[in-house]
């Protein structure tokens, strides 16, 4: 277990590039796979999370080799898999799992899915009841509804289903298993949930369409599918990676950073929303789109921040933002309420309780609730509350409690310590060298 110490700064500047965007780069791999010819894939994440998806795909006879700053994934076709040789580790991965279960339903083999102990403790029947009752045969190995999970062969069928939370993961299951279906799948969430499997597959050449209804329900449908073919893939910037950056460059005086490359999906730029609510000074260059994803370079400076409220439909769009949210609102002026986020309850932490210790350790004041919490900013001018200020923070091997509290201890009097620093590795390999 590693510790990194953090102190506070005075001022960041610089020009930045950040990792390759996870659940894209997860994606390229899984379609790539299932392709026919060569997937070229640039800006790749290697990250712990996007390696252990490699790894699975090679257990089951996808070449996969890097070659310069690129990986060529040598599909095998929607049939071509080979059973694996054994249980397909997927590490930390709940993207990894649940994306290749949907995947995996369809094919003719025996497969077994396990991680470690964070991910085997995850929700999987969120994607077990509905990729059932297309006719998979899938089972937790435990009966808890987690994984271990096995996926045996059996005939799917295409279904209509309600998802009862907006979530990409469950989506993007049942929307994999509808191309081996005998007919059409679709799934109606209460929100639009991050979009990348609809955009990706459609330029691999899958027939799916989105409607969205007046009442805000997004559906999508999926037609059964011959044949994928091999794509060129430019990966953008993680969104979810530049969120640290900019709330730095947000928060630490005299501050002006420039992130270059950051893909800016309207289904993943919720932060960026939410940074215009709290007044941070973001501006947009050089927006461009590449393989259907939008891409921008994000230049941020200093400014004061106000609280705000976040809530509703944009939740889904910044899930994984609401750890490096929680920091920015406990250096803003006046109160921050974050509800309807009860999904950060299943994520590597339950992260309403992380956050929540983590700011407390650093003398924030924070309410949690059934579905967020409520953080009354270090200027609030009804209450004196001090800055923040050093503490140790135990990331509990979560790499967004990690690297959020490490932007907390540039603002914060003393010094920060982060326990299992390295947790990094998930999605960030290079934060702190970046840093």
């Amino acid at each position: 277990m590693s510790a990194r110490s953090i102190t506070k700064k005075n001022s960041l500047r610089g020009e930045i590039t950040v990792p390759g965007d996870k659940s894209i780069s997860h994606r390229s791999v899984m379609f790539g796979a299932i392709a026919r010819g060569t997937t070229e894939i640039t800006n790749f994440l290697e990250g712990a999370d996007c390696l252990s998806t490699i790894s699975c795909f090679r257990n089951m006879g996808v070449a996969i080799e890097k070659k310069g700053d690129r990986f060529l994934v040598r599909g095998n076709g929607m049939q071509g898999l080979a059973a694996p040789s054994g249980t397909l580790d997927v590490g930390n991965s709940g993207t990894t799992t649940r994306l290749m279960a949907g995947i995996l339903a369809g094919q003719g083999f025996t497969s077994v899915l396990s991680g470690d102990s964070s991910l085997n403790s995850r929700p999987m029947g969120r994607i077990i009841t509905p990729l059932s009752s297309m006719g998979a045969n899938i089972t937790s190995i435990n009966e808890n509804g987690c994984a271990p999970l096995r996926i045996c062969p059996g005939t799917l069928h295409g279904i209509s289903y309600e998802s009862p939370v907006a979530s990409a993961q469950v989506k993007s299951a049942i929307l994999l298993a509808g191309l081996y279906a005998d007919g059409n799948t679709s799934v109606t969430e209460p929100s639009l949930s991050r979009d990348h499997t609809e955009r990706m597959l459609q330029s691999f050449g899958a027939s799916l369409s989105t409607t969205f209804h007046s009442d805000g329900r997004a559906t999508t449908e999926i037609s059964p599918c011959e044949e994928l073919y091999g794509q060129q893939i430019l990966v953008p910037g993680d969104i979810s990676s530049a969120a640290y950056f900019i709330a730095a460059g947000a928060l630490v005086p005299g501050s002006e950073l420039l992130i270059r490359n950051v893909g800016v999906n309207a289904t993943r730029a919720g932060f960026l929303t939410i940074c215009e609510n709290m007044g941070a000074d973001v501006t947009l260059l050089n927006r461009s789109a590449e393989g259907g994803e939008p891409r921008a370079d994000i230049l941020v400076r200093a400014s004061g921040l106000k609280g705000t409220v976040i809530e509703g439909d944009i939740i889904p769009t910044l899930i994984d933002e609401i750890p490096i949210l929680a920091v920015m609102a406990a250096c803003a002026e006046g109160t921050t309420v974050i509800k309807d986020a009860a999904e950060l309850k299943v994520k590597e932490t339950d992260r309403i309780d992380t956050i929540t210790e983590g700011l407390r350790a650093m003398g924030a004041s924070v309410t949690p609730t059934e579905d967020g919490m409520i953080i009354k900013g270090a200027g609030n001018p009804d209450k004196n509350y001090a800055p923040l200020h050093g503490a140790h923070i135990n990331s509990h091997s979560d790499h967004r409690i990690a690297m959020a509290f490490a932007v907390a201890g540039l603002v914060a009097d003393g010094e920060t310590v982060i326990q299992d620093s390295q947790c990094v590795e998930i999605s960030y390999p290079a934060f702190f060298e970046t840093l």
